[in-house]
């Protein structure tokens, strides 16, 4: 769909906004430890755990489906007022979870595929009603069900896949006069290596995979308000598990993967992710992608003068995450030679020296123009290569709505995107040079762009921040940020003024904020506004932004600095 409408998304609205904009119901999500054992369960590349192995796993005997039984009676105050979803392995084991609830005294029905278009009307029109209270389906109403009093999700099947598991959690968010919140009953067996446990919490909570560790051992602290989750002990340790050991994270590991798949014929990053189960992170975390196969003895392009440098800074582009800057930079390193700069617009060329200047900086003196920055560059043919392939994952991966910098035309910065200090700099056109000037300290005043750039670090309480250098900086709500000014900055100064009649005075506050001192690029929190202040050395400014955070941007400055 996004062909007809230029590539472009003209609105979203994230799971997180939905849930807080009360346009979704809240959910309580309960794992629970199921005691199936599914690690000798055949496995199909590319189609998962065989079917037939599964549905006779599970309807072997009665212990498995009265277990079910149970923890939705632990966790429902009354079944018969339920509206319920149960997600089957497949027909036999629909048509036996029926049986089964019915034996209990709890009204249910199955339906799947093949089932007469009256006959699945019929069934939700009955739990629509109460006549029953479960349907249980099988990938029959992932997706397009209208029933929005349904109020209770069984998920009695495996599955990995992060699409089918938020089609199937949507099933139950949907608003509804008298329903409260969704409960998810998710049972969770011991899986294959293969199986990728981490994909559906990560769907849901984002983050890497490290961050979903903490969010599991710390109990699900940061979602929407009236949402709660939890896993019993066994599932948190199954959970945990998957999240450190299934995947081939030491180097020796991915190298005999790599290899594997070049035996193949199919060599490209996007299949070695694929068929690995690895993230971007876990390539660069060692010595990037030219260098992984480069020592598992595959062919890789002439090396150049830089070449080290040069690969090694790959791994400081992992943050892009706009189309109009992926979009560009693909088109730079497609080329066989060095963009001709003088037919190119101010917009583009900034965008050029964004790229190169973060590639190439190891290697720039302080007076290497652009031109000989892009002549550098395209000495490293491998490193191109590299570039190539890193820049089309990327591409795969925005994941959210940015906004244009419509006040400074010029300015190849989007609203919610991220950056490192050397892009904002090289988007903002300071210097003349390939080589971006230094930044080091939170506020950057760019005459020329009648900007004043705030970065600045919402967690302090890790990295090099002495007790006078950790201001208070943090959102208020979705569209007022607290900043805290240098302790120096008195409110009567040339600054401090400057802060509080920027638009009397024609300059534009543009603020931008990174989670932790670790994190490399900053999120672009777009224009903002001045609003009031209190005290001084520092001023405590508060910020109307012209472009509201998103919803889990929000949770997630929130977190940082609970």
């Amino acid at each position: 769909m996004l062909g007809w409408f230029d590539g472009r998304i003209a609105a979203e609205l994230r799971l997180w906004d939905a849930i807080d904009q009360h346009r979704l119901a809240p959910f309580t999500y309960y794992g629970i430890h199921d005691g199936l054992d599914l690690r000798e369960i055949p496995w199909r590349r590319g189609r998962g755990y065989d079917v037939a192995g599964l549905s006779n796993l599970v309807t072997a005997n009665d212990v498995w489906a009265r277990q079910v039984i149970a923890q939705l009676l632990a966790r429902i105050d009354d079944p018969a007022t339920m509206r319920a979803l149960g997600f089957c392995v497949g027909v036999e084991h629909a048509r036996y979870m029926a049986r089964v609830f019915n034996e209990a005294g709890i009204a249910a029905t199955a339906v799947w595929g093949d089932s007469p278009d009256d006959e699945r009307r019929d069934a939700l029109r009955a739990l629509a009603e109460r006549r029953i209270n479960v349907v249980f389906s099988v990938d029959l109403f992932n997706e397009g069900i209208d029933v929005p009093a349904v109020d209770t999700l069984l998920l009695l099947r495996p599955t990995d896949s992060p699409t089918l598991f938020l089609q199937q959690l949507g099933r139950g968010l949907r608003r509804s006069h008298g329903k409260e919140a969704c409960t998810v009953l998710d049972f969770v067996g011991r899986h294959r290596a293969e199986f990728r446990l981490d994909r559906r919490f990560q769907a849901l909570l984002g983050g890497t995979r490290r961050e979903l560790i903490q969010q599991v051992e710390r109990g699900f602290p940061f979602l929407p308000a009236g949402c709660h989750m939890e896993l019993d002990r066994i599932a948190a340790d199954i959970v945990l598990t998957h999240l450190r050991q299934a995947l081939p994270s030491r180097r020796p590991a991915k190298l005999e993967a790599l290899r594997r798949l070049a035996q193949s014929g199919r060599v490209t990053m996007r299949a070695f992710l694929e068929e690995s189960g690895l993230e971007l992170a876990d390539i660069y975390r060692d010595d990037g992608w030219s260098a992984l196969c480069e020592a598992a003895g595959l062919a890789v392009r002439a090396a150049g003068p830089h070449e080290k440098d040069l690969r090694s800074a790959c791994a400081r582009l992992l943050h892009i995450d706009d189309p109009e800057r992926i979009a560009a930079f693909r088109s730079f390193v497609e080329l066989d030679a060095p963009p001709v700069l003088a037919v190119m617009d101010e917009r583009s060329r900034r965008l050029l020296r964004m790229l190169v200047a973060a590639v190439t900086e190891r290697a720039l003196g302080k007076t290497t123009t652009l031109a000989q920055a892009c002549t550098l560059l395209w000495q490293h043919p491998q490193v191109l290569a590299e570039l190539r392939e890193l820049l089309g994952e990327l591409a795969g991966r925005v994941d959210h709505l940015h906004h244009r910098l419509v006040t400074h035309p010029d300015v190849p910065l989007q609203v919610h995107g991220r950056y490192t200090r050397i892009e904002i700099l090289a988007a903002f056109g300071i210097g003349t040079a390939a080589k971006v000037h230094a930044w080091q300290t939170g506020v950057y005043q760019a005459r020329e762009a009648r900007a004043d750039l705030l970065a600045f670090t919402l967690d302090k309480s890790s990295g090099n921040f002495s007790p006078t250098t950790r201001y208070r900086d943090y959102a208020i709500s979705r569209e007022l940020i607290h900043w805290e000014s240098q302790s120096m900055t008195r409110a009567t100064s040339d600054t401090g003024r400057r802060y509080q009649t920027h638009v009397a005075g024609g300059t534009s506050i543009m603020l931008f904020a990174r989670l932790r001192s670790d994190d490399r690029a900053f999120w672009f929190l777009g224009p903002a506004t001045y609003v009031k202040h209190e005290s001084e050395m520092p001023m405590a400014v508060t910020w109307r932004l012209h472009h509201p955070l998103p919803g889990d941007l929000f949770a997630s400055f929130a977190a940082a600095v609970a």
